[in-house]
């Protein structure tokens, strides 16, 4: 009997382990272009892609079966887009702006959790403007969800 409790618990503490998980990517890119000239948005992939379908194996070194490969077939045709607006308007940094994409990144993932997710990973990276002859720059953040 004493064993059979162990072995509930361990299931109980362990058993997530067992299941299988899933993960999707959201991901947030916000314009950095002066001038509010740049597009920003919330995108969500609508299908998924064959990962089989894209990979090639190499056998020596420089054996590459990647030209096979058409970028074309990697691209899939549905997904969501939210708008968002851009960091920068006529006059500078807009904290309005940023405020707006806050409250709608929050209630992407508010939606995203009502639907069974759970975030499991934030990375963000940046493009910076290089000056005045650069003028393009992104910030981009993936969110990383998982459920199972």
């Amino acid at each position: 009997m004493k064993n059979t409790y162990v072995l509930l618990l361990l299931m109980h503490f362990f058993g997530n382990e067992l299941i299988a998980q899933e993960f999707k990517v959201i991901t947030s890119v916000e314009s950095i272009v002066p001038l509010g000239i740049g597009r920003s948005r919330i995108i969500d992939h609508g299908e998924s892609a064959s990962l089989e379908d894209l990979t090639t194996a190499r056998t020596h070194g420089t054996d590459s079966n990647q030209g096979s490969v058409k970028r074309k077939d990697a691209k899939i045709d549905k997904m969501e887009e939210t708008k968002l607006l851009n960091f920068y308007s006529g006059v500078g940094i807009n904290f309005q702006n940023i405020a707006s994409n806050d409250a709608l990144i929050s209630a992407k993932i508010n939606s995203m959790i009502s639907e069974g997710w759970q975030l499991a990973f934030v990375v963000s990276g940046v493009e910076s403007n290089g000056g005045e002859t650069d003028g393009n720059g992104i910030f981009i953040t993936r969110y990383i969800f998982k459920r199972g």
